[in-house]
């Protein structure tokens, strides 16, 4: 008889929780995954660009450098194995201006060391494949694609229960407590306080993993684990100019972020986002103002100079768990804290872009941590 009540409680039933329970769940009978939405995939998951990333920009020898080149393979094959929709769009990366060829070499090199296939074009090269943009130049990314977040995490979901997980939404973890043989977690589930056992615990909370790892006794300061909510917004472009792209569009990133770029989705909608904003509250604010137009409308016309301000309207945004504030990013935390004393669980913090595209090589890492 099992001495505790589960094998495996993974928190977040995000894409990242998801996919761990679907690799997890083919050895292990006992696995539970806690939502405290309503639904999985709510937050993080299903707000995002849903971009198949190569794994350009990444510091070589980082986890989101090797993840994502890692699971970005296995991504597309699953795709085409289970029939999730995706497309192989592919990608440039667009220098505006002559002074900015120098940053696309130093891009080239640091996609190359991360074992990504990419290729310089000149300005007469990249208005054969893009001929409406503004460019002095680019690099062209044959792996980078398109997926629906959604049908994923869908298929993870379904892949879980048909193994025998369970997966719980509407129940918020409260608790956790180091006990003999692993842990003691407790819930609110609709106001009622629920506890049960578990040998180990995986902590992909998203937005609020530093929270579970402050309820297992960890000091998340001391740790470096404090996340700070940063706020991409995203704005539509009318039907009328949508098929002036054909593939994904990105400009020389920036110290904070890879830019506002152009995106389309599996439907053929053209968007541009995301911008960057950093949240004073760690608080789920969803609004897209308008009053971000003109400021969208200066970076679009950068890439797009034929938009105009009637042909955008503002769209979608997401939050993403961001591991530092302003400046340097930083590589995902994912921790066996053994160290600590907390033998079992693993803590999963600061998983933002890639984390999808890295989704299912996250989760046999997992997996390698807890062995």
């Amino acid at each position: 008889m099992a001495s505790t009540d589960f094998e495996v409680v993974i928190i977040g039933a995000g894409v990242v929780g998801l996919a761990i329970a679907a690799h997890l769940s083919v050895k292990h009978a006992r696995i539970a995954v806690l939502e405290k939405n309503a639904m999985y995939g709510m937050e993080t998951s299903s707000r995002n660009s849903e971009v198949i990333h190569a794994g350009i920009y990444y510091q070589p020898g980082s986890l989101k450098a090797s993840l994502c080149v890692e699971g970005r393979e296995e991504l597309y094959a699953l795709c085409k194995k289970h029939n999730i929709p995706f497309s192989p769009i592919t990608k440039i990366i667009s220098a505006r201006t002559p002074d900015e060829l120098p940053i696309l070499q130093n891009i080239l090199e640091n996609g190359t060391a991360n074992g990504v296939d990419l290729k310089i074009l000149d300005a007469k090269e990249t208005q054969r494949l893009e001929p409406n943009i503004t460019t002095c130049g680019s690099i062209f990314s044959p792996r980078t694609g398109i997926i629906s977040a959604h049908a994923l995490m869908d298929y993870y979901f379904h892949t879980s229960k048909n193994q025998g997980a369970t997966i719980q939404c509407q129940c918020e973890v409260v608790g956790i407590e180091k006990t003999s043989g692993g842990y003691s977690v407790t819930i609110n589930d609709s106001g009622s306080m629920v506890s049960f056992t578990t040998e180990k615990v995986i902590n992909a909370a998203g937005l609020y993993s530093d929270r579970i790892a402050s309820l297992a006794g960890i000091n998340i300061d001391d740790a470096g684990y404090r996340l700070h909510f940063c706020k991409g917004s995203y704005f539509s472009i009318s039907s009328s100019k949508s098929k002036l792209i054909s593939r994904l569009v990105y400009p020389v990133p920036t110290k904070d972020s890879l830019g506002v770029h152009a995106l389309l989705d599996l439907g053929g909608r053209l968007k541009f986002g995301p911008d960057v904003e950093y949240l004073t509250k760690n608080e789920q604010d969803y609004t897209v103002s308008d009053a971000k137009r003109m400021q969208f409308l200066e970076s679009i016309q950068k890439i797009l100079p034929s938009v105009a301000e009637s042909d955008i309207a503002p769209d979608i945004c997401g939050i993403r768990p961001k591991l530092k504030g302003e400046g340097m990013p930083r590589d995902f935390v994912m921790v066996h804290e053994k160290e600590r004393g907390l033998t079992g669980l693993v803590n999963l913090i600061g998983i933002e872009s890639p984390g999808l595209t890295a989704s299912p090589a996250i989760a046999r890492y997992v997996e390698k941590l807890l062995a």
